[in-house]
């Protein structure tokens, strides 16, 4: 039978492995998305996971650089794909991709608030 403090320790144990992967997976998303902007256009959601931002700041700040896209007028390559909404199978959606350069103009175009929003458009500005 395990005593209390083997079974604290074996939780401790899971806990710092359960951080370390949802550590990895940050990692790893941010280097996929590296790599995936150094080969063509991709969506801003793509170039913001390259400067190494969390979950909540990639959402927010690919808000904002679309709606500063659309005050640059940068227009993306449009692309149609086919999605799962709302369990609805293969509901096709025009979504836009966009190349580094686009993104640069976009991002000196963008005037964020929030200094999380402020890193990332100078990890954009710097990829250039």
């Amino acid at each position: 039978m395990a005593s209390a403090r083997t079974r604290h320790a074996a939780s401790v144990l899971r806990a710092r492995v359960r951080a370390n992967r949802a550590a990895s997976v940050e990692r790893r998303a941010a280097t996929q998305a590296a790599r995936r902007i150094r080969t063509g256009a991709r969506s801003l959601v793509t170039h913001v996971l390259a400067t190494g931002a969390d979950r909540e700041t990639v959402k927010g700040a690919a808000d904002a650089l679309r709606k500063a896209a659309k005050k640059a007028d940068v227009k993306g390559h449009r692309a149609r794909i086919r999605r799962t909404f709302n369990g609805a199978k293969n509901t096709t959606v025009t979504v836009y991709r966009y190349t580094r350069d686009q993104v640069v103009q976009i991002a000196e175009a963008y005037k964020p608030r929030k200094a999380e929003y402020k890193v990332v458009r100078a990890a954009l500005l710097a990829a250039a």
